[in-house]
Protein backbone atom coordinates (compact mmCIF):
# COMPACT_ATOMS: atom_id res chain seq x y z
CA UNK A 1 0.00 0.00 0.00
CA UNK A 2 1.35 3.47 -0.84
CA UNK A 3 1.94 5.37 2.39
CA UNK A 4 2.86 8.95 3.27
CA UNK A 5 6.27 9.07 1.50
CA UNK A 6 5.03 7.54 -1.76
CA UNK A 7 1.86 9.65 -1.87
CA UNK A 8 3.95 12.75 -1.14
CA UNK A 9 6.22 11.83 -4.04
CA UNK A 10 3.22 11.25 -6.31
CA UNK A 11 1.85 14.66 -5.30
CA UNK A 12 5.19 16.29 -6.14
CA UNK A 13 5.32 14.51 -9.49
CA UNK A 14 1.74 15.38 -10.43
CA UNK A 15 2.17 18.97 -9.28
CA UNK A 16 4.90 19.39 -11.89
CA UNK A 17 2.94 17.58 -14.60
CA UNK A 18 -0.58 18.90 -14.01
CA UNK A 19 -0.44 22.45 -12.67
CA UNK A 20 -1.74 24.85 -15.30
CA UNK A 21 -3.02 22.04 -17.53
CA UNK A 22 -6.64 21.72 -18.66
CA UNK A 23 -8.63 18.55 -18.04
CA UNK A 24 -10.13 17.09 -21.20
CA UNK A 25 -11.95 14.13 -19.66
CA UNK A 26 -12.31 11.97 -16.57
CA UNK A 27 -13.24 8.45 -17.64
CA UNK A 28 -14.29 5.92 -14.98
CA UNK A 29 -13.76 2.35 -16.15
CA UNK A 30 -14.48 0.30 -13.03
CA UNK A 31 -17.99 0.72 -11.66
CA UNK A 32 -16.83 0.61 -8.05
CA UNK A 33 -14.11 3.26 -8.23
CA UNK A 34 -16.28 6.39 -7.90
CA UNK A 35 -17.57 6.97 -4.38
CA UNK A 36 -19.42 10.23 -5.18
CA UNK A 37 -22.00 10.98 -7.86
CA UNK A 38 -22.55 14.72 -7.55
CA UNK A 39 -20.88 16.55 -9.11
CA UNK A 40 -20.37 14.09 -11.98
CA UNK A 41 -16.92 13.42 -13.51
CA UNK A 42 -17.85 15.55 -16.53
CA UNK A 43 -17.79 18.57 -14.21
CA UNK A 44 -13.98 18.51 -14.43
CA UNK A 45 -13.94 18.87 -18.21
CA UNK A 46 -12.38 22.20 -19.22
CA UNK A 47 -11.15 23.03 -15.71
CA UNK A 48 -7.53 23.97 -15.04
CA UNK A 49 -5.47 22.19 -12.42
CA UNK A 50 -4.33 24.70 -9.80
CA UNK A 51 -2.51 22.41 -7.40
CA UNK A 52 -1.88 18.92 -6.06
CA UNK A 53 -1.43 18.01 -2.40
CA UNK A 54 -1.49 15.11 0.02
CA UNK A 55 -3.80 14.46 2.98
CA UNK A 56 -2.48 11.43 4.87
CA UNK A 57 -2.54 8.71 2.19
CA UNK A 58 -5.05 10.62 0.03
CA UNK A 59 -4.00 12.37 -3.19
CA UNK A 60 -5.85 15.62 -3.98
CA UNK A 61 -5.91 17.20 -7.45
CA UNK A 62 -7.41 20.70 -7.14
CA UNK A 63 -9.03 22.33 -10.17
CA UNK A 64 -9.81 25.69 -8.62
CA UNK A 65 -12.27 24.55 -5.98
CA UNK A 66 -13.33 21.19 -7.39
CA UNK A 67 -11.17 18.37 -6.05
CA UNK A 68 -10.44 14.95 -7.51
CA UNK A 69 -9.37 12.94 -4.45
CA UNK A 70 -7.90 9.44 -4.66
CA UNK A 71 -7.08 6.78 -2.10
CA UNK A 72 -4.96 4.07 -3.73
CA UNK A 73 -5.71 1.49 -1.01
CA UNK A 74 -3.62 -1.68 -0.92
CA UNK A 75 -3.29 -2.57 -4.60
CA UNK A 76 -3.95 0.71 -6.41
CA UNK A 77 -1.40 2.73 -8.34
CA UNK A 78 -1.04 5.74 -10.64
CA UNK A 79 0.52 5.41 -14.08
CA UNK A 80 1.51 8.57 -15.90
CA UNK A 81 1.41 8.59 -19.71
CA UNK A 82 2.97 11.30 -21.87
CA UNK A 83 0.56 10.18 -24.57
CA UNK A 84 -2.66 8.39 -23.73
CA UNK A 85 -4.04 5.76 -26.13
CA UNK A 86 -6.55 7.01 -28.68
CA UNK A 87 -10.20 6.40 -27.95
CA UNK A 88 -11.97 5.80 -24.64
CA UNK A 89 -10.83 2.89 -22.46
CA UNK A 90 -12.97 -0.23 -22.57
CA UNK A 91 -14.40 -1.75 -19.40
CA UNK A 92 -13.18 -5.25 -18.78
CA UNK A 93 -11.28 -7.47 -16.41
CA UNK A 94 -8.04 -5.51 -16.60
CA UNK A 95 -6.59 -3.37 -13.80
CA UNK A 96 -7.61 0.01 -15.27
CA UNK A 97 -10.10 1.77 -12.98
CA UNK A 98 -10.12 5.42 -14.11
CA UNK A 99 -8.38 7.63 -16.67
CA UNK A 100 -7.74 11.37 -16.48
CA UNK A 101 -6.96 12.94 -19.86
CA UNK A 102 -5.51 16.40 -20.45
CA UNK A 103 -6.01 18.57 -23.51
CA UNK A 104 -2.31 18.06 -24.35
CA UNK A 105 -2.94 14.33 -24.91
CA UNK A 106 -1.09 13.34 -21.73
CA UNK A 107 -2.73 12.09 -18.57
CA UNK A 108 -2.75 9.32 -16.01
CA UNK A 109 -4.44 6.01 -15.31
CA UNK A 110 -5.51 4.75 -11.92
CA UNK A 111 -5.10 0.97 -11.78
CA UNK A 112 -5.82 -1.71 -9.20
CA UNK A 113 -4.53 -5.26 -9.15
CA UNK A 114 -6.28 -8.23 -7.59
CA UNK A 115 -9.90 -9.01 -6.88
CA UNK A 116 -10.46 -6.85 -3.79
CA UNK A 117 -11.46 -3.51 -5.29
CA UNK A 118 -10.76 -0.86 -2.67
CA UNK A 119 -9.33 1.97 -4.77
CA UNK A 120 -11.54 5.00 -4.15
CA UNK A 121 -12.05 8.24 -6.10
CA UNK A 122 -14.10 11.20 -4.89
CA UNK A 123 -15.13 14.42 -6.64
CA UNK A 124 -15.87 17.05 -4.00
CA UNK A 125 -15.99 20.79 -3.43
CA UNK A 126 -13.74 20.48 -0.38
CA UNK A 127 -11.36 17.66 0.67
CA UNK A 128 -12.98 17.57 4.10
CA UNK A 129 -16.11 16.14 2.47
CA UNK A 130 -14.24 12.86 1.99
CA UNK A 131 -15.01 10.81 5.13
CA UNK A 132 -11.50 9.36 5.34
CA UNK A 133 -9.92 12.83 5.22
CA UNK A 134 -12.37 14.23 7.76
CA UNK A 135 -11.25 11.53 10.22
CA UNK A 136 -7.51 12.05 9.76
CA UNK A 137 -5.28 12.76 12.71
CA UNK A 138 -2.36 15.22 12.51
CA UNK A 139 0.27 14.90 9.81
CA UNK A 140 3.52 13.63 11.37
CA UNK A 141 5.68 15.73 9.04
CA UNK A 142 3.82 18.98 9.69
CA UNK A 143 6.00 21.74 11.12
CA UNK A 144 3.84 21.95 14.24
CA UNK A 145 3.92 18.19 14.99
CA UNK A 146 6.23 17.97 17.99
CA UNK A 147 6.99 15.62 20.83
CA UNK A 148 4.32 17.24 22.97
CA UNK A 149 1.65 16.44 20.41
CA UNK A 150 2.83 12.84 20.08
CA UNK A 151 2.81 12.51 23.87
CA UNK A 152 -0.75 13.82 24.03
CA UNK A 153 -1.90 11.41 21.32
CA UNK A 154 -0.44 8.39 23.13
CA UNK A 155 -1.53 9.34 26.64
CA UNK A 156 -3.99 6.71 27.86
CA UNK A 157 -3.60 4.70 24.64
CA UNK A 158 -4.21 1.01 25.40
CA UNK A 159 -3.24 -0.45 22.06
CA UNK A 160 0.16 -1.76 21.07
CA UNK A 161 2.51 0.63 19.33
CA UNK A 162 2.13 -1.11 15.98
CA UNK A 163 -1.64 -0.69 15.95
CA UNK A 164 -1.58 2.86 17.27
CA UNK A 165 0.88 4.07 14.63
CA UNK A 166 -1.29 2.61 11.86
CA UNK A 167 -4.49 4.31 13.07
CA UNK A 168 -5.18 7.10 10.57
CA UNK A 169 -7.41 8.95 13.03
CA UNK A 170 -4.50 9.12 15.47
CA UNK A 171 -1.61 9.95 13.09
CA UNK A 172 -2.14 10.37 9.34
CA UNK A 173 -0.20 8.57 6.64
CA UNK A 174 1.63 5.72 8.40
CA UNK A 175 0.74 2.18 7.35
CA UNK A 176 2.01 -1.34 7.78
CA UNK A 177 5.41 -0.85 6.16
CA UNK A 178 6.57 2.37 7.79
CA UNK A 179 5.25 1.42 11.22
CA UNK A 180 7.63 -1.57 11.03
CA UNK A 181 10.48 0.70 9.95
CA UNK A 182 9.80 3.33 12.62
CA UNK A 183 9.70 0.78 15.42
CA UNK A 184 12.91 -0.85 14.19
CA UNK A 185 14.64 2.54 14.15
CA UNK A 186 13.32 3.24 17.65
CA UNK A 187 14.41 -0.26 18.82
CA UNK A 188 10.95 -0.88 20.25
CA UNK A 189 8.72 -3.94 20.20
CA UNK A 190 5.61 -3.62 18.02
CA UNK A 191 3.75 -5.19 20.98
CA UNK A 192 4.83 -2.51 23.47
CA UNK A 193 1.79 -0.72 24.97
CA UNK A 194 1.62 2.71 23.36
CA UNK A 195 0.53 4.46 26.54
CA UNK A 196 3.41 3.13 28.63
CA UNK A 197 6.30 5.11 27.15
CA UNK A 198 8.67 7.03 29.41
CA UNK A 199 9.76 10.54 28.44
CA UNK A 200 13.01 9.13 27.06
CA UNK A 201 11.21 6.47 25.05
CA UNK A 202 8.78 9.04 23.71
CA UNK A 203 11.70 11.18 22.52
CA UNK A 204 13.26 8.13 20.84
CA UNK A 205 10.00 7.22 19.11
CA UNK A 206 9.45 10.79 17.92
CA UNK A 207 12.96 11.02 16.45
CA UNK A 208 12.54 7.63 14.75
CA UNK A 209 9.13 8.60 13.34
CA UNK A 210 10.25 11.93 11.92
CA UNK A 211 13.60 10.60 10.73
CA UNK A 212 12.22 7.49 9.01
CA UNK A 213 9.48 9.36 7.17
CA UNK A 214 11.69 12.30 6.22
CA UNK A 215 14.37 9.99 4.81
CA UNK A 216 11.76 8.06 2.85
CA UNK A 217 10.27 11.25 1.39
CA UNK A 218 13.71 12.48 0.35
CA UNK A 219 14.54 9.07 -1.14
CA UNK A 220 11.32 9.15 -3.17
CA UNK A 221 11.55 12.77 -4.27
CA UNK A 222 12.16 13.10 -7.99
CA UNK A 223 11.56 9.40 -8.64
CA UNK A 224 9.16 8.78 -11.53
CA UNK A 225 5.80 7.32 -10.55
CA UNK A 226 6.59 4.01 -12.22
CA UNK A 227 9.72 3.49 -10.08
CA UNK A 228 8.35 4.51 -6.67
CA UNK A 229 7.40 0.99 -5.61
CA UNK A 230 10.92 -0.27 -6.21
CA UNK A 231 12.38 2.74 -4.40
CA UNK A 232 10.17 2.00 -1.40
CA UNK A 233 11.22 -1.64 -1.23
CA UNK A 234 14.92 -0.80 -1.56
CA UNK A 235 14.78 1.49 1.46
CA UNK A 236 13.21 -1.02 3.85
CA UNK A 237 15.37 -2.46 6.62
CA UNK A 238 12.95 -5.00 8.10
CA UNK A 239 9.57 -4.68 6.39
CA UNK A 240 9.16 -7.37 3.74
CA UNK A 241 12.55 -8.85 4.68
CA UNK A 242 11.64 -11.80 6.91
CA UNK A 243 14.43 -14.37 6.91
CA UNK A 244 17.09 -11.85 5.91
CA UNK A 245 19.80 -10.49 8.24
CA UNK A 246 19.05 -7.27 10.10
CA UNK A 247 21.26 -4.53 8.60
CA UNK A 248 21.98 -3.19 12.10
CA UNK A 249 22.89 -6.29 14.14
CA UNK A 250 22.84 -9.25 11.76
CA UNK A 251 20.10 -11.19 13.55
CA UNK A 252 17.42 -12.80 11.37
CA UNK A 253 14.40 -10.61 10.70
CA UNK A 254 11.26 -12.36 12.00
CA UNK A 255 7.61 -12.12 11.00
CA UNK A 256 4.26 -12.29 12.76
CA UNK A 257 1.32 -13.08 10.47
CA UNK A 258 -2.26 -11.92 10.85
CA UNK A 259 -5.36 -12.65 8.78
CA UNK A 260 -4.81 -9.80 6.33
CA UNK A 261 -1.29 -8.52 7.01
CA UNK A 262 2.05 -9.28 8.65
CA UNK A 263 4.66 -7.38 10.64
CA UNK A 264 8.41 -7.80 10.53
CA UNK A 265 10.91 -7.00 13.29
CA UNK A 266 14.39 -7.78 14.57
CA UNK A 267 14.42 -9.70 17.88
CA UNK A 268 17.86 -8.42 18.93
CA UNK A 269 17.14 -4.77 18.14
CA UNK A 270 13.53 -4.67 19.34
CA UNK A 271 12.49 -7.43 21.72
CA UNK A 272 15.54 -8.30 23.80
CA UNK A 273 16.27 -11.31 21.60
CA UNK A 274 12.88 -12.93 22.23
CA UNK A 275 10.73 -13.94 19.24
CA UNK A 276 7.17 -12.61 19.38
CA UNK A 277 4.31 -15.07 19.56
CA UNK A 278 2.78 -15.87 16.20
CA UNK A 279 -0.53 -17.55 17.04
CA UNK A 280 -1.47 -18.04 13.40
CA UNK A 281 1.74 -19.96 12.71
CA UNK A 282 1.29 -21.97 15.90
CA UNK A 283 -2.16 -23.08 14.75
CA UNK A 284 -0.80 -24.15 11.39
CA UNK A 285 1.92 -26.26 13.01
CA UNK A 286 -0.50 -28.16 15.27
Amino acid sequence: MPELPEVEALADFLRDQLTGQTVAAVLPVAVSVLKTYEPPPDALRGRTVTGVRRHGKFLDVDTGGLHLVTHLARAGWLQWRDRLPDGPPRPGRGPLALRVALETGAGFDLTEAGTQKRLAVYLVDHPGQVPGIARLGPDPLADDFGEEQLAALLTGERRRLKGALRDQSLIAGIGNAYSDEILHAARMSPYKPAGSLTAEELHTLYEALRGTLTEAVERSRGVAAGRLKAAKRSGMRVHGRAGEPCPVCGDTVREVSFSDSALQYCPTCQTGGRPLADRRLSRLLK
